[in-house]
């Protein structure tokens, strides 16, 4: 129980994918494209031509198979016992979605027009960039300092399989560890040594430009 108290905002997330996963399942399927396209998986022309801009976040909370969302779940709730705590409940729901969210952006940008993407790995590759950030701002803590050396080494083996797996949204989990590493030098964490206010200012600056520059190159789709 106490564990809970001390990570709702991880366990929070977790049941929502499932629960999210087994309205999937209700309504026609996980795999159907259909199914995924009706409630909210990334989908460039949907996103620029229809204007659906929410697909930016709910593309996150959607899994295309059993498999898909569970090694996902089982990561988040891993990732958030260590990162909730040190970002704080808040500061880490808002990382989590907004990571999410620029990872969609930069699949927006690069990605192709006819491929519909779905999955909580861009906000987890974010939550990994944020530890990341956090670890190398305190290198002076053994703790803190191997947490981001875990995180980082996780994304890096994670993106390399990637380039070996088909149907998997490279762009979406680059974008959410850049997002991710971005946010958490702009916003800091809850009770550790943050990066200085030239940092955050840079940080913050280069959030703007990615979401500039992503939205401007994806606003040019192929129908």
């Amino acid at each position: 129980m106490e564990n809970v108290k001390r990570n709702y905002m991880t366990f929070g997330i977790v049941a929502v994918l499932f629960l999210v996963f087994i309205a999937e399942t209700l309504i026609g399927g996980s795999e159907s494209t259909s199914v995924l396209l009706k409630m909210g998986a990334m989908y460039n022309p949907a996103v620029v031509v229809e204007g659906q801009w929410w697909r930016l976040f709910t593309a996150q909370f959607l899994h295309i198979g059993i498999m898909h969302i569970a090694s996902n779940a089982i990561m988040i709730y891993y990732i958030g016992q260590y990162a909730e705590p040190i970002f704080g409940h808040w500061r880490f729901l808002v990382l989590y979605l907004l990571s999410g969210a620029g990872g969609s952006l930069l699949t927006l940008a690069f990605g192709s027009d006819q491929a519909i993407s779905a999955g909580a790995s861009t906000a987890l590759f974010g939550i990994l960039g944020a530890m990341a950030c956090v670890g190398f701002k305190n290198r002076e803590s053994d703790i803190l300092s191997f947490l981001g050396r875990q995180a980082l080494a996780l994304a890096i083996i994670n993106i390399v399989l990637d380039l070996f797996m088909p149907d998997v949204d490279l762009l979406g989990h680059l974008g959410g560890l850049i997002s991710g590493g971005l946010l958490a030098i702009a916003f800091g964490d809850r009770t550790y040594q943050n990066y200085g206010r030239l940092g955050r200012v840079l940080a913050a600056a280069g959030i703007v430009i990615y979401v500039v520059v992503t939205l401007r190159l994806g606003m040019n789709v192929s129908l």
